[in-house]
This record gives structure tokens, C-alpha cells and sequence, in this order.
């Protein structure tokens, strides 16, 4: 007879599980050989998808064009349901009101031509996850940057931009490290109300990302700064997360004219 929480071992390696539940299910794997083989045939799998099945990019001329009308429709929703005090719609009831069929012929393009997964974006999605459990978050607690900034020279295999925009609503609580495309790379964490915010830094590997990316409720924003690839993940809605991207990258932009790069 198969195990009842089967399905949760599924469910938490798809990433799709809120942090008590994943928890929960980490501790059941502990003690039950049944959903440990489960969740390793799951690992085997994936590994050998990732190995075997050629991955097709999509042109990034197509890729930012579509990224950019998916974007505007979501930011054009987003105002229009806060003006009524009301939730944001869902995407695709986005799609039948007037003025949205280029949106629609967007999404059904990307849909033929964009592969359904990207194995960083999977990748990404996994850690961030995974950071959300208890003692996970943070590896350096500290909203200095002067105490963040060091920390990631002697732990991490890049050094990437740290401030904190309290007075913008985004509080830096830390940062950790996390292996990335075989990494050791920063994550800089913020709370921005309710939501944690990843940055993920890297070391740019000449791949190229789409510009944002929506997945299982979550929201990721790539840019590129010197030879550092950033990713910014959150549950917290567009604007929040592209708001800090800003932020980011403006002051990014000051350091480089200051120091003359």
C-alpha cells in the first residue's frame, strides 16, 4: 500500500508546498524509506531530463518583445483592480477583456516556441523555497551592509552589490550562500512587508534569461551588472520586486560613475 503522504513528497520536490508543509514532509523523509526512494527517483529523474533532453532557447529579440507585453498587461491589471479595492485578477481572465488579444497572441507564442521549464529558473525556484524553511534563510543576520558585504568575500564566489532601502520599504535582513549552476553564489535578503526577496548573484556565464518570469505563484526579475547575473525572487507582486530591481540598479549605476567604471 503506498504511502498517504506520497503525494506531499511530490508535491514539496515541485516546489509547490507553503513552508510549514515542507517542513513537515522534510521530517516524514526521515523516517520513511518508502518516500525517501520516492523523492530520490524523483532527484534521478530530473537529473537525467536535464542531461539528456537538449535545451532549446528561444531568440531574445522574440523572448524580451513577449516578456515586455506580458508585463504591461500585468501592470495595466494590477492598477485597475487597485483603484477598486479589489484583488488582482487572474491572468487569463486578463485575456478576454478588450484590448488584451495581442497579450493572448503573446502567451500562445511563448507557449510554442519557450520551453515549459528552465533548469536555472527551476534551480532558482528550489532554493528559494528552500529558504523560506526555519534556520534557512539567513546565514549573516544583519541589516549593515558594511556586516553583509564582507561576509559573502570569505563564503561566496562573488561580490556582489549590498544596501539596505528601509526608507524605501525594503529592509536588507542578511544574506546567505547557495550553490547556483555550480556556484557558490551571494543571496542578499530583504523583507518588503509580508515578503522575503531573494537577490541571487552569480557569476555571468555569457546564458541568456528572460527578463521576468512568473512560476507557481512566484516572480523572478533577471538584469546583468558587470560579470555578475542577478535574480530577484518573491511572492510579492511585480511592482514590489521590480521596484527593488530599480532601486538596485540605480545605485549600481552611481557606484560604477563614482569609482569611473
Amino acid at each position: 500500500m503506498q504511502c498517504p503522504e506520497s503525494l506531499r513528497v511530490q508535491a514539496g520536490f515541485d516546489g509547490e508546498l507553503d513552508a510549514v508543509s515542507a517542513t513537515e514532509v522534510e521530517r516524514h523523509l526521515e523516517h520513511c524509506d518508502e518516500c525517501r526512494s520516492l523523492h530520490q527517483d524523483l532527484v534521478d529523474l530530473r537529473s537525467a531530463l536535464r542531461r539528456d533532453v537538449p535545451y532549446e532557447q528561444t531568440p531574445s529579440a522574440l523572448r524580451d518583445r513577449v516578456t515586455k507585453m506580458l508585463d504591461a498587461e500585468d501592470r495595466t491589471t494590477a492598477r485597475s483592480y487597485a483603484n477598486t479595492n479589489l484583488r488582482r485578477r487572474p491572468f487569463w481572465v486578463g485575456l478576454t477583456a478588450g484590448g488584451s488579444m495581442a497579450a493572448a497572441a503573446a502567451v500562445l507564442a511563448f507557449a510554442l516556441v519557450v520551453p515549459r521549464t528552465n533548469p536555472t529558473v527551476d534551480e532558482l525556484l528550489g532554493v528559494h523555497v528552500n529558504s523560506l524553511l526555519p534556520t534557512h534563510l539567513i546565514d549573516v543576520a544583519s541589516s549593515d551592509h558594511h556586516t553583509v558585504k564582507p561576509w559573502f568575500a570569505g563564503n561566496t564566489d562573488v561580490s556582489p552589490l549590498v544596501a539596505d532601502f528601509a526608507s524605501q520599504g525594503y529592509t536588507l535582513v542578511g544574506g546567505r550562500v547557495a550553490y547556483v549552476q555550480h556556484q557558490r553564489a551571494a543571496v542578499v535578503v530583504y523583507r518588503h512587508g509580508a515578503h522575503v526577496i531573494n537577490v541571487f548573484a552569480w557569476a555571468d556565464a555569457g546564458k541568456s534569461f528572460p527578463r521576468t518570469v512568473a512560476r507557481d505563484g512566484y516572480h523572478f526579475a533577471f538584469w546583468t551588472s558587470g560579470d555578475l547575473q542577478y535574480c530577484a525572487v518573491s511572492d510579492a507582486g511585480w511592482d514590489e520586486l521590480l521596484s527593488l530591481e530599480r532601486l538596485l540598479q540605480d545605485l549600481d549605476a552611481r557606484t560604477r560613475d563614482l569609482n569611473g567604471t
